[in-house]
């Protein structure tokens, strides 16, 4: 859910205990919609996180690391101009509005005092960062704004700025409980209260309404007591940042339990609105870049990997076909058996099949424009021809078969890969492989391939994670010790993961949590429990000629794993 005007005032008093004071030490733009101020506060580094997205528009602290592009966005270089360096002197919500005011002291380019403000409008699709001057002109926008239906609202450089126009209903919080009473006797009782309520009243949001609703047992003459509890709780501050959990999914987040759902969903609580925001997002954030930054090298690999298909789709329809080859060399030798009784011209051949049982009649269909001769040495070309096609064939789908299990294990990989690094990682091995063209020059060329993914078991054993095939067969080919062991999920595609035992049988406890590394890291994932194969190094090795992430290995064991994404966060180094 968007962040409504009195979740906002119940954060905005969060931020104002940290903000005022605090130095702006750095400010990076990650994302087109999305900011992050690096600030030096009394309390600590922190790193506030502003976005401007739709549906996710909302402003906190925020422990994410975030990847930065490689050249900034000249609206992040504007921001660093006039604002890197000044100190936060207050946030501020205007009363009502679904907007945040951060004024800034800094200094102009003389090295004059000079006040700025970042204000951050969080209203839906319109929501917008905007930069002004101590005159309250703006001097730049992250979204400019021509027209909007309100010739006053224009967002454009240089001009006024204005806030929002005001709705034409009172926000909640001005209205006292004498007001609310007289507005609800007058109320038409053939509206549902969460419709009544969102219509009279500015400041709640759809969710709040219907809680109340619920919470009024859909009773009209109930409201009033629910309506005063909600505005004591606000003024006092007593609020409670609560996520809703449904399905062990996040769905929504608001400043007080949500009691609507029932048994359907649970109520988590959170110490702040800055880690109820954090863990709502967070995950969603990751995905949506990913998926985003994944889209053009996912479309290629799938590409291939269907041009393949129907490939072995056809080589296999050929393939059926050369299993007919030793009835057209019977025909042929029934031919050359019979050769006296044919002549130039005839059609078809009417003989016994000395082949069958009980030798019955069998009829052989000839090219007229051939004698008898000429027809069965095509028929012995034609044989010869289908069997060196089988030959042919059945090496080439083999190879094939394989090609196209790397390339499935290369999709999976590109689904759970975490960072653009790990994309570029991803590209890297494609060329090496051959399915894309190797770049002279250019970004993917200037940065080395990452180090594996490194866990740290309760035991205090290090577990290694490879992040692609090649880094794979680093991993266990290089990187290992012969006396290590190997995880592997069985038969679905994963990582390669390495537990280091300094030469020691590792303890129970460190098998099975490297074992759920591997679900983790796996097609597993999500899939409840997994059989994991294990063996130390000395007994896995490479083929000869294999795709990279191949391996083969024996005296293994199974351990049945599930992944846990807790667990993976708590032993990530």
């Amino acid at each position: 859910m968007p962040l409504d005007a009195l979740t906002l005032r119940a954060l905005t008093g969060e931020l104002s205990s940290v903000l005022p004071g605090a130095k702006i030490d750095k400010i990076q733009q990650p994302e087109r919609d999305l900011l992050l101020l690096s600030l030096r506060t009394p309390a600590g580094n922190r790193r506030l996180l502003i976005s401007a997205g739709t549906g996710k528009a909302r402003v906190h602290f925020t422990e994410e690391h975030m990847e930065n592009p490689a050249e900034p966005p000249m609206f992040c270089m504007l921001l660093r101009k006039h604002l890197l360096g000044g100190r936060i002197l207050s946030v501020a919500q205007p009363e009502g509005e679904r907007l945040l005011i951060l004024t800034v002291d800094t200094r102009d380019e003389m090295g004059d005092a000079s006040g700025r403000e970042l204000i951050v409008e969080l209203i839906g699709r319109s929501s917008n960062v905007i930069l002004t001057g101590a005159d309250g002109r703006i001097v730049d926008c992250l979204r400019r704004v021509e027209y909007a239906g309100d010739e006053l609202r224009r967002l454009l450089p240089g001009m006024i700025y204005r806030l929002p126009p005001k709705q034409n209903k009172p926000f909640f919080l001005d209205t006292d409980s004498d007001m609310r009473r007289e507005l609800i006797a007058r109320a038409d009782r053939s509206v549902p209260p969460e419709e009544w309520l969102l219509r009279q009243f500015s400041g709640l949001s759809p969710l709040i309404c219907r809680e109340l609703a619920f919470r009024s047992g859909q009773r009209y003459e109930n409201l009033p007591a629910q309506l005063d509890a909600l505005q004591g709780l606000l003024l006092t501050g007593d609020v409670t940042p609560t996520m809703l959990i449904e399905d062990g999914q996040p769905r929504d987040f608001s400043f007080l339990p949500l009691l609507q759902y029932g048994e359907t969903a649970a109520n988590r609580t959170y110490g702040s609105f800055s880690e109820l925001l954090d863990a709502f997002y967070a995950q969603r954030e990751r995905l949506e870049i990913r998926r985003r930054h994944s889209h053009d090298l996912l479309r290629s690999v799938r590409g291939a990997r269907d041009r393949l298909q129907r490939k072995i789709a056809a080589q296999r329809q050929e393939f059926r076909r050369t299993e007919s080859r030793e009835e057209i060399r019977k025909q042929a030798e029934l031919i050359t058996a019979n050769l006296y009784r044919l002549k130039r011209g005839e059609r078809e051949l009417v003989c016994e099949d000395y082949y069958a049982e009980g030798c019955p009649e069998i009829r052989i269909p000839l090219d007229a424009l051939k004698t008898p001769q000429q027809n069965a040495a095509a028929m012995y070309r034609e044989y010869n021809r289908l069997k060196s096609a089988e030959q042919h064939l059945t090496r080439l789908l083999a190879q094939e078969e394989k090609e196209l299990e790397y390339l499935n294990s290369v999709l999976d990989e590109i689904e759970r890969a975490e960072s653009d690094r790990d994309l570029l990682d991803l590209r890297r091995e494609l060329a090496e492989t051959g399915y894309f063209k190797k770049q002279t020059k250019g970004k993917g060329e200037k940065s080395k391939p990452q180090s594996p993914l490194r866990y740290m078991t309760d035991d205090g054993l290090e577990v290694l994670v490879g992040r692609s095939n090649l880094q794979n067969d680093e991993l266990t080919t290089k990187i290992a010790r012969r006396t290590d062991w190997w995880f592997h999920t069985q038969k679905i595609h994963g990582s390669h993961v390495i537990l280091r035992c300094e030469d020691a049988e590792p303890p129970e406890k460190s098998i099975e949590q490297a074992a759920g590394l591997a679900v983790w890291h796996s097609q597993g994932r999500g899939g409840g429990k997994t059989a994991v194969d294990y063996t130390m190094v000395r007994f896995v090795r490479k083929p000869s000629g294999a795709l990279p992430g191949k391996v083969i290995y024996t005296d293994y064991q199974t351990i049945l794993a599930e992944a846990d994404a807790e667990l993976a966060a708590r032993l990530k180094k």
